[in-house]
């Protein structure tokens, strides 16, 4: 296994576990709240469960598909740092978001 496809099956089963997360967890509900994006929490679930979803499909069956999900959770997780950044979270707390943005994007840039 390379590099690549084990950022790939990493952010994959991360996005899956997350999206689940923002659409069932009670600590998420009481986090979106503090984002100041409560209902913007079950469409960040379901954009995150499909990218996860598809960053799978593309890897088994059109990696097009594969290209868009990276580019998809890349930009879902710059917006995430920004909203960290904006609500005053320290560079630790917000350091997530950001790291899963350069592994998504890494898989998008790979892929070009």
């Amino acid at each position: 296994m390379n590099i690549l496809t084990a950022l790939l099956f990493f952010s994959s089963f991360s996005f899956l576990f997350f999206g689940l997360g923002c659409l069932y967890s009670p600590h998420m509900k009481t986090e979106f709240i503090r984002y100041g994006l409560a209902k913007q929490r079950t469409t960040v679930g379901v954009l995150q469960l499909i990218g996860a979803i598809s960053l799978l499909l593309g890897y088994l069956y059109h990696p097009v598909l594969q290209l868009i999900a990276a580019l998809g959770l890349c930009i879902l997780m710059i917006l995430g740092f920004g909203v960290r950044l904006k609500i005053k979270d320290s560079f630790i707390q917000s350091a997530p978001s950001l790291l899963y943005a350069i592994i998504n994007g890494y898989i998008f840039l790979t892929l070009v």
